[in-house]
């Protein structure tokens, strides 16, 4: 099965990283974003199966955007990619519907391994 991804960030640089660092066997890119808002807009339009999501945004955070997300289809699976260490930040994204959480900066192996987890359940 190939599962659509969206990739949320508000850094074009991690954006594209993103999007070098899946298994195009396993994942095809359908939509990007750089904030919730454009987020909530493109998963209403692309129905991503997958989406990786940047807590710190502007417009709308990566914890609302979640929220909004989940509400819409609470089987979409939700892998949360932040530079923020603090960990109440990241077990509330996860109460929200999350489904796993890696720390910027990241290597190709983990966001590969991340992604690969979330979708074998």
């Amino acid at each position: 099965m190939v599962y659509k991804l969206m990739v949320v960030d508000d850094s074009n640089i991690i954006r594209n990283r993103i999007k070098r660092g899946f298994n195009a066997m396993q994942f095809e890119l359908v939509a990007t974003a750089s904030n919730g808002v454009e987020a909530l807009d493109q998963f209403k339009k692309h129905s991503p199966d997958v989406i990786t999501m940047d807590l710190t945004m502007p417009e709308m955070d990566g914890l609302e955007c979640i929220n909004n997300i989940m509400s819409i289809n609470p089987d979409t699976l939700i892998l949360v990619i932040s530079a923020l260490s603090d960990k109440s930040t990241g077990i509330k994204a996860l109460e929200l519907g999350a489904c796993g959480f890696i720390c910027k900066p990241f290597t190709e192996d983990e966001l590969i391994e991340a992604l690969n987890e979330l979708v074998q359940d």
